[in-house]
């Protein structure tokens, strides 16, 4: 039997004992845990730590890995959601948002439209009167102007918007392949600042994707309840910054033209009428963080982009001694009075606020605002004692399983089957300390991926064996069995792995969810498998054959 390279032996040892090692910090899952979530907070905190915290941090060597398995919502408990974005919000906003651009390009055409109005009409669309319908084709002419085209493959060449005339109303709305890459758009921001607002809040691992049309399915393990979630992304935090018209107490006041009437969010009763056109809006924030006021209570500072510090230090500078409200989601958090110029952008929100109601704004000004209202079709909060019964369950199996093999493996191949028996230990801390590596998410799915890998992880080594035994029988040495038998297995064992493995990359980028965990276990299982079957068993029994010397041998 030719001895393995020297480098080879050295090249094993070495993947062997990293896989050993890195796969122990899950064996003390929640010690390492604790000890992970303490060095970050650590970290955040600038260096100062809480005792628990250097409790926690002291907890697990500092010298030994501390990389582990995420587990998904069905191991760890957790909270799902299933949301409806709400697509037909956003048309009423373009509608809204169209009607001064309608104005300033009819008013130009005053001698020949006559007095404009906007009418009453259905949400998405705006209805125009003219008081002079002989206008009406250069009104058309005008409006049908402020489109413009569709950005999308497949409205190419298409407007923006529908034009029409019914008497003497114009009546305007999106285009169908306008509101189709409208759609698009919102359900991909919908699930961009979902994802923004989830990974703010320091959750792991969560599942956010897109199912249907207008639908997103929210996953996030390790969350109080499904409630703490609705709470984390179900507001719009639609922020804004408004001119005060008037303070009252009557709730049917009469706010006037392009003016709204808002209720104040900490004084019950009253009411604030304020000008419909923001000063400046969320959307130009570019940083929100949780503070403190002069008096020490929670309030949140912002900054603006370049755009939004000079309309706030342009109003502020004009309007020294008036009421600015900040409105969020339709209410007015805070309305102070401008006591003098504010340049650079920057200023704090004040209200009654507590620490988590500080902390919890500054995350969503933060992600931004969701385009559109979402409603949720389906909520269930997992316990993590449902997770625990699975993780239980699974470990069950896969020690069944690994008993079951070995002993069969012992049964059929003696000293033999003990080789390999020692490899599948090895594999198995392989597929943890890879999974931990990458960071990959362990699902039930994903769990019974392993178990099918204890399974499939001695086929190569019964491919050998039988082959071995093949020389064997025609009177071959037994090095120069084991070299054959290892040599004329090769192809098979790869041809078969290679099939599963083409598989489980079907299953992964086709699949989602607990499906891609089970293809990840799988796909992972496979490759270590195969290394462990053609260079651990074979170093083990080259080992073997040395120390032993033997002149015969059974398998």
């Amino acid at each position: 039997m030719e001895p393995m390279a020297l480098w080879k032996r050295i090249l094993i040892l070495i993947v062997c004992g990293w896989g050993i090692v890195a796969a122990v910090p899950n064996a003390f899952y929640a010690k390492v845990e604790s000890h992970n979530d303490a060095v970050i907070a650590i970290e955040a905190a600038g260096g100062t730590a809480t005792p628990e915290q250097e409790a926690a941090k002291a907890a697990w060597p500092a010298f030994l890995p501390s990389a582990l398995m995420n587990l998904g919502l069905d191991l760890r408990g957790g909270a799902h959601l299933l949301a409806e974005v709400q697509v037909e919000d956003v048309y009423k906003a373009r509608m809204d948002a169209l009607w001064p651009e309608v104005r300033d390009a009819l008013r130009d055409l005053r001698d020949q439209v006559g007095a404009i109005r906007r009418a009453p009409s259905p949400d998405g669309v705006l209805r125009v009167t003219l008081t002079n319908a002989d206008g009406m084709p250069a009104a058309l002419e005008a409006v049908r102007a402020l489109g413009s085209s569709v950005v999308s493959l497949t409205g190419v060449g298409q407007s923006t918007l529908d034009v029409t005339s019914e008497g003497n109303d114009i009546v305007v709305q999106l285009s169908e392949a306008e509101k189709q890459a409208t759609d698009e758009r919102t359900m991909q921001q919908s699930l961009e600042i979902i994802r923004r607002r989830v990974d703010e809040a320091g959750t792991r691992e969560p599942t956010i994707q897109r199912q249907g049309t207008d639908r997103i399915l929210i996953q996030v393990p390790g969350i109080g309840s499904a409630q703490d979630l609705k709470k984390l992304i179900g507001q719009t935090a639609k922020l804004t910054f408004n001119a005060v018209v008037s303070r009252t107490a009557d709730a049917g006041a009469t706010a006037g033209p392009r003016n709204v009437l808002l209720p104040s969010q900490d004084e019950n009763g009253i009411y604030y009428i304020i000008e419909e056109s923001p000063v400046v809006s969320g959307d130009e924030l570019v940083d929100a963080q949780p503070s403190f006021d002069q008096n020490g209570a929670p309030a949140v500072s912002f900054r603006f982009d370049t755009t939004g510090a000079r309309k706030f230090g342009d109003y502020t500078a004009e309007h020294i001694g008036s009421p600015f409200a900040i409105v969020l989601d339709n209410q007015v958090i805070s309305a102070p009075v401008i006591q003098s110029h504010i340049p650079g952008g920057s200023g704090i929100i004040t209200g009654n606020f507590t620490v988590e109601d500080s902390t919890r704004l500054a995350v969503l000004l933060r992600a931004g605002a969701l385009p559109a209202e979402m409603t949720f079709l389906e909520e269930r909060t997992i316990g993590p004692e449902l997770g625990q019964d699975s993780i239980d369950a699974g470990r069950i199996a896969a020690v069944i399983g690994m008993i079951a093999v070995s002993v069969f493996m012992i049964a059929s191949y003696g000293i033999f089957g003990v080789f390999a028996n020692i490899a599948l230990a090895i594999n198995m801390a392989l597929i943890i300390a890879v999974l931990s590596l990458i960071g990959a998410t362990l699902t039930l799915p994903g769990i019974g991926g392993i178990v099918l890998t204890i399974g499939m992880a001695v086929d190569a080594n019964v491919l050998v064996y039988e082959r071995i035994r093949e020389e064997l029988r025609q009177a071959k040495t037994p090095g120069r069995a084991i070299e054959l038998g290892y040599e004329r297995a090769l192809s098979a064992i790869v041809d078969a792995n290679l099939t599963t493995l083409i598989t489980a990359s079907v299953l992964f980028f086709m699949g989602a969810g607990a499906v891609k965990g089970f293809a990840v276990t799988l796909g992972i299982g496979v490759i270590t498998s195969v290394f462990t079957a053609i260079y651990i068993t074979r170093l083990i029994i080259e080992l073997w054959m040395r120390w032993t010397k033997p002149k015969t041998i059974v398998v």
